[in-house]
């Protein structure tokens, strides 16, 4: 019994400091988060973080090096959170819920690219930040997968015309990420998006 005991009095101090750990890097994302969605990543100095999160300068580095790590973290934060809201159901595969299902998540989609912090990180800071290449890589990862699905789902189902899927869905991914810079740069995104989700259902109806 002893040295159960003494082992978890010497596990207590290191839970108790994963657990502030954990809590001061959530805190940083969540401060940069909104900051990066007010002022843009580049109008936001490390200084103001710091002061939003009420941590240290130290604190910061420790968790992200550069600040360029920060802005990934807090772009796969909002990713994360947009996948949520717009995740598509499980169903039987090839009874067509999964390609019907589409459409409305893209429209939903369209809705999410008016809020500042997905106009601001996801689709103008983000490819400015990142890079190119690996901002596509990352649209990719999260798009990718809900995309292709929903066309083998489609295509099982017989309301897609069978064809190859992966040149097909990364085809709609680009037409998607298009569409939602669209929809983040138009001056009235309302009617943006109304236009964005008109043709892109357009384009997936003729698919059939």
């Amino acid at each position: 019994m002893g040295s159960i005991e003494q082992a978890q009095t010497v596990n207590a101090p290191r839970n108790l400091r994963a657990e502030q750990a954990e809590k001061t890097k959530s805190d940083l994302i969540a401060a940069a988060r909104r900051l990066f969605a007010e002022k843009g990543y580049f109008a936001t100095g490390t200084r103001e973080i710091v002061d939003c999160a009420q941590v240290t300068r130290g604190a910061l580095y420790h968790h992200f090096p550069q600040k360029d790590d920060l802005f990934r973290a807090v772009f796969h934060a909002v990713q994360d959170d947009l996948l949520d809201h717009t995740m598509l159901e499980q169903p039987v595969p090839g009874d067509g819920r999964l390609w019907h299902g589409l459409k409305e998540k893209l429209a939903q989609f369209f809705v999410a690219a008016r809020k500042p912090e997905v106009q601001r990180i996801l689709l103008q800071d983000g490819p400015a930040v990142l890079g190119w290449s690996e901002w596509r890589a990352l649209e990719a990862h999260y798009g990718l997968a809900v995309i292709t699905r929903a066309l083998e789902d489609g295509m099982m189902a017989g309301l897609v015309r069978e064809q190859a899927v992966e040149p097909l869905s990364l085809l709609i991914l680009a037409i998607i990420n298009e569409a939602s810079l669209y929809v983040a740069n138009a001056p009235d995104d309302a009617q943006a998006v109304a236009a964005a989700t008109a043709a892109i259902n357009t384009l997936l109806g003729n698919l059939t």
